[in-house]
């Protein structure tokens, strides 16, 4: 089964102020981001299990016209604090690159 780094032209994550995360996955085409969009591998749940956040929490913003799929979640800490080892946030979207899209 494909993974998400085989799919995707490029995947980057950010802060999205202090207490957020948000990592965006870029698709060269339709084709490839109508798969994306439709796999478990993507949804709340599955980044929820992943980033060991509350599902509900998760945000999911699908931009078909530039083939660009956001997620947003909550920060397991606060940018800054104690035990944060990612202040900008810059390094979390590996965790999903090994992601199999079915």
């Amino acid at each position: 089964m494909p993974r998400l780094d085989e799919i995707a032209d490029y995947v980057r994550s950010k802060n999205a102020g202090p207490f957020w995360v948000t990592i965006d996955i870029f698709c060269g085409d339709a084709d490839r981001f109508d798969r994306l969009r439709e796999t478990a591998a993507l949804s709340p749940e599955a980044i929820g299990a992943i980033y060991g956040v509350d599902p509900g929490k998760v945000l999911r913003f699908d931009a078909p016209l530039i083939n660009v799929i956001k997620i947003s979640f909550p920060r397991p800490i606060a940018q800054g604090g104690a035990g944060d080892v990612d202040s900008h946030a810059g390094q979390m979207f590996v965790a999903l690159l090994s992601a199999e899209i079915g």
